[in-house]
């Protein structure tokens, strides 16, 4: 299975009746296709939607309908649709459970670094910092090692950040780490891997429960 799959599949199970949850731009998003049978969520875009279904094929696709990033969404039934000053209230007052986020790096503090990379011309940080603020939960979606094979799951990170201390969880294509006073607490790994691999793929320090889990998708 593709990495941005299988992790797009586990983030789904992170879903719960009656949350409110903010897909990111890139793997979030793909989440949307996998929600887990008989869960009732609500998923959003932050330029301004609340109800996004599966992402439709391409002969399926309704020009107008799109999320943050450009692509084609499904709206389910009883969908929204408002402004984006509509939207960034309901992120910045608190009313979303959840948010899932793509991210270059983060840290065992829980900071996170997913908007610039030196020397590079990006368009700006978005609504990111919002929802990093806003969101009453921090769902990381990213690969665990970088096209060079560092680690993404840093001591510190060395990239600009985009908001500090906010992260809950960690979801790779190697791991599900999650982010408490402590440290970095490994949690499940990929089916192929042991806890070894893990550990040794990961820049940061690594808490090892009793047990850890194996990811099922």
């Amino acid at each position: 299975m593709d990495a941005r799959e299988f992790i797009a599949r586990r983030i789904a199970q992170e879903f719960r009746c009656g949350m409110v949850v903010n897909l990111g731009i890139g793997i979030p998003t793909a989440s949307a296709n996998h929600v887990p049978h008989g869960v009732d969520v609500i998923l959003q875009s932050e330029n301004g939607c609340l109800g996004l279904g599966p992402r439709p094929s391409r002969a399926a696709a309704d020009p107008d309908l799109a999320n943050a990033g450009g692509e084609p969404i499904t709206l389910l039934p009883g969908a929204a649709t408002f402004d984006l000053a509509t939207s960034f209230c309901i992120i910045r007052g608190g009313h979303v459970d959840a948010t899932v986020l793509g991210a270059l790096e983060v840290d065992s503090q829980g900071n996170i670094a997913n908007w610039k990379i030196p020397g590079k011309r990006v368009p700006g940080m978005g609504g990111g910092m919002d929802l990093l603020a806003g969101a009453r939960k921090v769902i990381v979606a990213l690969q665990h090692a970088d096209k060079d094979g560092d680690s993404k799951i840093r001591k510190h990170c060395r990239l600009p950040l985009s908001a500090v201390g906010v992260v809950d969880l960690i979801v790779t294509d190697k791991a599900v780490i999650e982010v408490t006073a402590e440290g970095l607490v490994l949690r499940e790994i990929a089916p192929e891997l042991t806890v070894a691999d893990v550990v040794a793929a990961t820049d940061a320090d690594l808490i090892l429960p009793a047990t850890v889990a194996t990811i099922h998708v």
